[in-house]
């Protein structure tokens, strides 16, 4: 059969319709790697294995602990996407505060970092995507995290033990609807909350924090003016743009527009729940290796200014900071730093059910 009786056979329609099979599924192809893949594999990896890194690690797991994390692990959820579906920025870029007010908004929210010589700005507008950027600092890889279901944005060291350091990426999993964290060198779960691991070699090993201040973008810019700020060209094609937030916003007055944040709706129901306040209303949550807790009203201390909290015994003072609307906690024997940051009370409550409230 030659050429030309084989074009009579085929039906031009058929063609076309081939045409446009082959043609869907090449881009369907191409914008999977534009969104989902990274832009190259995450640097300073361990060269070790997941067996190795077991050996040692092998924290030791109080049986109350051990009951505590698979009651977790019992009640994980599917968040949607899938492992690295949300994917973390493992190589960022910054730009300067001028860049910055090109497209930030005064009252922008940014997750500010002052800490061992890094002064950067990582907006919510980026991290709303993301979850996760991870970055070094004095040779040591750090995790500024932030979770949008529960309003908690967190900064990690990546020591695993003494010799193992990894980086962290987006499980696609939630527990008490807040972001589960794996780390590259062991694959275990971490939810953010706790910053502990729930399972596998790192199981009951606790992360080290460092502050991250929540603020609007005039305030750190006017407290840090040559505050570097995370770009946009994070590699991957997402909508940072004011009202770009997929769960709505912070900026709205109306709360109908504000959609999750002030809602009373939940996607995933909590383990435990507590109804001495309103499910998304912010406190300032404080706990400690040991699972004490403590939470407070964030507008009762904007008022108060200082508060002296109690933690197992400790005391813990916590000072309001009125140029950043931020706070800072120390313990007041020893002056040392103890974490405290932003939540929902649903989400912390839920992790902590014993945590003591002051309102």
């Amino acid at each position: 059969m030659n050429e030309n009786n084989l074009r009579k056979k085929l039906n031009p329609k058929v063609i076309w319709i081939i045409i446009t099979i082959v043609a869907i599924a090449i881009i369907a192809v191409v914008l999977y790697f534009v969104l989902y893949s990274q832009k190259s594999l995450p640097a300073g990896e361990p060269a070790v294995t997941q067996e190795e890194a077991a050996q040692e690690i092998q924290p030791g797991i109080s049986s109350g602990d051990d009951d505590f994390l698979g009651s977790l692990e019992a009640n994980i959820f599917s968040g949607g996407p899938g492992k690295d579906g949300i994917p973390a920025v493992d190589q960022p870029e910054y730009t300067t505060a001028g860049d910055g007010d090109l497209w930030l908004l005064p009252e922008d929210i940014v997750f500010g970092i002052d800490h061992e010589g890094l002064i950067a700005a990582y907006p919510q507008r980026i991290l709303v995507w993301h979850e996760i950027v991870n970055e070094t600092l004095g040779g040591k890889n750090i995790s500024i995290t932030y979770c949008p279901l529960t309003g908690t944005a967190i900064g990690f060291y990546g020591n695993l033990t003494g010799d193992i350091q990894s980086t962290l990426g987006v499980s696609g999993k939630l527990v008490n609807s807040n972001l589960i964290m794996y780390d590259r060198a062991t694959d275990s779960y971490w939810p953010q909350i706790i910053g502990t691991a729930m399972n596998g070699a790192s199981k009951g090993s606790r992360l080290v924090e460092f502050p991250i201040i929540w603020t609007t973008w005039e305030k750190w810019k006017t407290a840090y003016p040559g505050t570097k700020v995370l770009s946009r060209e994070t590699g991957f094609i997402r909508d940072y743009d004011a009202g770009g937030d997929p769960y709505g916003s912070y900026l709205e007055e109306d709360d109908i527009l504000k959609g999750y944040y002030t809602s009373d709706r939940l996607l995933f129901d909590p383990i435990n729940e507590d109804e001495r306040l309103p499910l998304k209303t912010v406190v300032i949550g404080i706990r400690d290796g040991e699972r004490n807790a403590a939470a407070i009203l964030k507008d009762h201390l904007r008022e108060e200014k200082i508060i002296e909290v109690d933690l197992a015994g400790k005391t813990i003072i916590v000072t309001y900071d009125e140029e950043l609307d931020f706070y800072s906690a120390r313990f007041k024997e020893s002056g040392e730093w103890i974490n405290a940051f932003d939540a929902m009370w649903f989400s912390w409550a839920s992790y902590y059910p014993g945590t003591s409230l002051i309102e």
